[in-house]
């Protein structure tokens, strides 16, 4: 059925449907594996007590901006392999993919220096007391160690992704979650490393998954792969470069703008005491069971978009888009239902202590109301990235976290506590929703000057 796309022919409104899903199905389950990871490494951590499970809950926000950095970094090159294998150009896809290879390898360098260098103070600039700061730093520091592996693995699942194969990288996330819980179980409990463990056990998983996707990647993609590699800057490479810079730029400033929203809701929540820190990093790790197949979905809807834009063939991007956001709506509902339901019983998996469950178990119902909402920004995004409409989603995201979320988590929270800040994140996901479903609506999301290259 990619066939039929790229080569113009028709595709049927069942056709459509079943290659979403035959699309999205293995990127759920690569979602699945990482949210079960997370759950896994805060299980583990939440075995040795509370302080240890702050001590990674106050970093976890800025990992975040950083993981979503390198994320960035591979959409400016991911997109245009899209649209390159949409026109049936797969030696073009090839050569971006050995460009974004060198650039994106510098800028994980790059990064991993800048979070080595901060991890010292950052804990103490996050709020943290002296009974977590030290083991913060030292989880934050082995993360930042290993983030030019990640940014490696990052770039090399998207591009796969983008060339229509997402079978391979999910397989390797399921991997990675399998190798996550060896090296954890081996580091934390039989070394006793403790929270340092943690990050070790997480770092040297990825380290394997990068190696497995960029060895399949050199042997067997027929899009991406079996040509020389040139470790070098690309005389011709210029105008990949500037158009990838072109979408990676508004994504780098929304990252760190939105994800600087969730560092200062940190703040926002650090004097609430080690109880409402550990329980708002549970909470927001049980969430991601409910929110996973919006992501997974998305991986697909941003590849069908824009490999469907690279062939020219704006109806069915369009077509792809609410499939898309229709099937995440309908699977995150029902698993927000169920998320209110179980709430204290998933808490319970994640920490032994009562008041945790208690107040995570608050803040999970809360956000059960908004996760229909989540969906369709959630896809949305993806369908305007997968277009290279990066600049007014991006626009879209930092109004919402920035004035609606952290706005009103100032006004609710000194009254409300933990449950005022997880009240703004409800409102501000729903708001956000209903303005990425008039902007799908709308047809200037597919205007970009990387269609149909």
């Amino acid at each position: 059925m990619l066939g039929k796309l790229r080569e113009g022919s028709g595709l049927t409104a069942g056709e459509q449907f079943k290659l979403t899903l035959l699309l999205a199905v293995p990127a759920i389950l690569a979602q699945l594996s990482m949210c079960l990871m997370s759950y896994i490494d805060a299980g583990m951590v939440g075995r040795l007590g509370s302080a240890p499970a702050a001590a990674i809950g106050i970093v976890s926000t800025a990992t975040w901006v950083f993981g979503s950095l390198c994320a960035a970094n591979s959409s400016g090159f991911s997109v245009q392999i899209a649209h390159r294998c949409g026109a049936h150009d797969f030696e073009g896809a090839g050569r971006i993919f050995r460009e974004g290879l060198f650039y994106t390898g510098l800028a994980g360098l790059f990064l991993g220096g800048t979070a080595f260098a901060i991890g010292g103070p950052l804990p103490v600039w996050l709020g943290g007391g002296e009974d977590i700061a030290g083991d913060a730093s030292e989880y934050f520091r082995i993360y930042a160690a290993f983030l030019p592996v990640y940014q490696l693995t990052v770039f090399c699942q998207a591009s796969l992704i983008a060339s229509g194969n997402l079978r391979f990288p999910s397989m390797v996330s399921m991997l990675m979650c399998l190798l996550d819980v060896a090296f954890n179980y081996l580091f934390i409990f039989i070394m006793d490393m403790g929270v340092r463990g943690a990050a070790l056990g997480t770092g040297l998983s990825e380290l394997c998954a990068a190696v497995a996707l960029f060895v399949y990647i050199r042997s067997s993609s027929r899009e991406l792969g079996r040509r020389k590699i040139q470790i070098r800057p690309f005389r011709d490479g210029k105008r990949s470069l500037k158009l990838a810079l072109n979408i990676s730029s508004p994504l780098w400033v929304q990252n760190v703008v939105s994800r600087g929203a969730y560092v200062a809701a940190t703040v926002l929540v650090a004097p609430l005491g080690t109880v409402s820190i550990a329980a708002n990093s549970f909470a927001i790790i049980a969430e991601g069971f409910c929110y996973l197949p919006g992501y997974g979905i998305q991986d697909a809807a941003s590849s069908l978009v824009g490999q469907s834009l690279g062939a020219g063939r704006k109806d069915l991007a369009r077509h792809f888009a609410w499939i898309s956001i229709g099937s995440a709506a309908a699977m995150m509902t029902f698993l927000a239902v169920l998320m209110w339901v179980f709430a204290p019983q998933v808490m319970g998996l994640l920490s032994h202590d009562q008041e945790v469950i208690s107040l995570g178990a608050e803040c999970l119902r809360i956000e059960a109301w908004a996760e229909f909402f989540f969906a369709i920004s959630i896809v949305g995004n993806g369908c305007c990235v997968g277009a290279g409409d990066t600049l007014v989603p991006s626009v879209i995201n930092l109004v919402s976290m920035w004035v609606v979320r952290i706005g009103l988590a100032m006004l609710l929270i000194p009254r409300f506590g933990l449950q005022g800040y997880w009240i703004a994140m409800a409102v501000e996901l729903t708001f956000k929703g209903m303005i990425f479903a008039v902007r799908i609506c709308g047809s200037r999301w597919m205007r970009t000057k990387l269609a149909g290259i």
